[in-house]
């Protein structure tokens, strides 16, 4: 992996992001604007880049190693959850200590990983990446929610939020393609490539506008989340270089998945907490101080995965 390259693409996605940043100041952009477009790119963005990234001949060889990639990504988040669960158990205050675990577990995977991973990688490591997406996006409206909501929460809209989600559709779709070694009409190809192409740079764009409006005091940040950021950026990619070197897997498949373990904290923990009705303010300072931080813990990771 080469780092110079690695570092150059993340000092690019934070440029990006300034343009975000920029446009949310001169007032470009406003709340409803800003929502929009994630739902655009969450969507209808993605779903085409995954889509386009299974358009191409099967390989068994590929398909068992996604297989294996996909074991190796359910060892990580059931040790995450253990290790999470032990850390934090603790911790008085309920709206803490759920940021916390979720915000330690769960990364900015398909947001800012999938970039990253497509502008790193291209098509082959968007279609290893995948596999962290259906994993979080399952986990997530799983595990994840259960513990803003608890045994409250409605498990039945849960799962029909995994099964209508665009992007696991879009994986099912994929998989179709891929071991069918069919691919999409020019015309109908050469729209999703369009639409695809925008990914990277509207989905940093989106994040550097949500940064533009964060303030930190001793209020919004409790010093105990320094633990979530040690844990989500350096802890655990590293604890995931560890299982799937554990497990045989080299190359691009272990650079992808290591990458979007690597990724910040979620920003969809801001949005579980609104859910509850609880305290936002830690939850958009973790993700925004993680977010920051990630530009310089991403190739620190990488670089623990070369001195393997």
């Amino acid at each position: 992996m080469n780092l110079a390259q690695l570092t150059s693409q993340i000092i690019l996605m934070f440029i990006l992001m300034l343009v975000g940043l920029m446009i949310n100041k001169l007032g470009f952009m406003h709340g409803q604007t800003s929502t929009d477009l994630t739902n655009i790119l969450l969507y209808v963005v993605s779903p085409c880049l995954i889509i386009k990234a299974f358009e191409q001949t099967f390989s068994a060889n590929r398909l068992q190693m996604l297989g294996r990639v996909s074991l190796g990504i359910v060892i990580i988040y059931g040790l995450m959850i253990v290790i999470t669960q032990l850390a934090f158990k603790h911790v008085n205050d309920p709206n803490l200590q759920r940021i916390m675990r979720y915000g330690s577990v769960y990364s900015n995977a398909g947001f800012m990983g999938i970039p990253l991973t497509s502008a790193l990688f291209g098509s082959t490591g968007v279609f290893f990446a995948v596999a962290s997406l259906a994993a979080f996006n399952i986990f997530s409206w799983t595990h994840g929610i259960t513990l803003f909501t608890g045994s409250q929460g409605n498990r039945r809209e849960n799962i029909k939020q995994i099964a209508l989600n665009p992007n696991i559709i879009a994986i099912i779709v994929g998989l179709i393609l891929f071991m069918a070694s069919l691919h999409l009409p020019t015309i109908a190809n050469n729209a999703v490539t369009y639409v695809s192409s925008i990914n990277t740079p509207l989905s940093m764009i989106v994040i550097g506008n949500s940064l533009a409006d964060v303030t930190f005091n001793r209020e919004t940040f409790d010093k105990r989340l320094w633990w979530v950021l040690l844990l989500r950026n350096l802890l655990f990619p590293y604890l995931a270089i560890v299982v799937l070197e554990f497990m045989g897997i080299t190359g691009i498949p272990l650079y992808t998945t290591v990458l979007m373990a690597a990724c910040p904290v979620a920003g969809i923990v801001v949005l579980f907490t609104l859910k509850v009705h609880g305290h936002p303010a830690p939850a958009v300072a973790l993700m925004s101080i993680s977010t920051i931080l990630s530009v310089v813990t991403i190739p620190l990771v990488f670089a623990l995965v070369n001195l393997h």
